[in-house]
């Protein structure tokens, strides 16, 4: 597990500023949930973490204790196979944080696409070990993507995109 870094998770709040705010929120892998948690903090309607660790999903459980429950949804199944049967409106926004040099990146963005998760409204946060581009992202999503924002920390690359209609 790499859990996104302090630095990381402030640049990106700090990217969406008060807009997550009545919002909802998907995390499919969502590790430690620090970043679920910290959407949840500045007023997110409804968060969905999905952890197939169990002992991170535990530890995540024990920790979401003294939230209110209606503001969240804790899943522990491989985030795939939960996605791939998951009937929901499309996601405001989209945290992906997947485990790095398993080509789940590629696979869960055409996976939301296909499955209406994200729409021309969602955003979507990425940390990758790769720069990405927008051709790269246009290709899977089915959308057009455009990069608005995009870092690196270390070896760790993270943007936010906004997508459109092709």
């Amino acid at each position: 597990m790499r859990p996104t870094s302090g630095k990381t998770r402030e640049t990106l709040f700090n990217w969406l500023q008060f807009d997550i705010a009545g919002k909802t929120v998907l995390d499919p892998f969502s590790g430690s949930g620090a970043l679920s948690l910290e959407a949840i903090s500045r007023g997110a309607k409804k968060t969905i973490l999905i952890e197939k660790n169990n002992k991170v999903f535990k530890s995540l459980k024990s920790n979401l204790k003294i939230i209110d429950s209606t503001k969240f949804e804790l899943i522990n199944k491989d985030s795939l196979e939960y996605l791939n049967k998951l009937e929901h409106n499309a996601f405001d926004y989209v945290f992906l944080d997947p485990p790095f040099k398993q080509q789940i990146l590629p696979l869960t963005l055409a996976l939301l696409s296909e499955r209406k998760l994200i729409n021309s409204n969602s955003k979507i946060f990425i940390e990758s070990e790769f720069m990405l581009t927008e051709e790269f992202l246009n290709n899977i999503c089915g959308f057009e993507c455009k990069i608005e924002k995009e870092k690196k920390s270390g070896n760790v690359y993270f943007c936010l995109i906004s997508l459109g209609v092709l």
